[in-house]
């Protein structure tokens, strides 16, 4: 599972941001490793430097394997925390979409005798 990290300049001021939160969001969706082919992740300062509660936003977009796109958006007071959160968020819809998947799975057609 490839991840693709990326975040305006107002969030990189902190060390090693990137790294703690790959590793964070890798942690709570190591389970979905191999049905997804890629994770992007996306942090963002809404507000800037004028500060606010719960301005920083944290958007993640797993890709699975032969499906569509499932994205989920999460704010906090730190890129950390929003990062949590969706990652979080993300593990419970991949659950459903996975677990429908294969609750509604059919056997394969039998062939038809003309």
């Amino acid at each position: 599972m490839q991840i693709q990290f990326n975040s305006d300049s107002s969030v990189m001021g902190t060390e090693n941001v990137a790294e703690r939160i790959e590793a964070a969001v890798r942690q709570k969706l190591s389970r979905f490793e191999n049905r997804l082919t890629r994770l992007e992740v996306h942090v963002r300062d809404e507000n800037g430097p004028k500060g606010g509660a719960d301005d920083k936003a944290c958007t993640i977009e797993a890709r699975p394997s032969g499906g569509k796109p499932i994205g989920v958006t999460e704010h906090a007071s730190s890129v950390d925390d929003a990062a949590r959160r969706a990652a979080g968020t993300l593990a419970q819809r991949l659950e459903r979409h996975f677990g429908k998947s294969e609750r509604h799975g059919h056997d394969p057609r039998p062939e038809k005798e003309m």
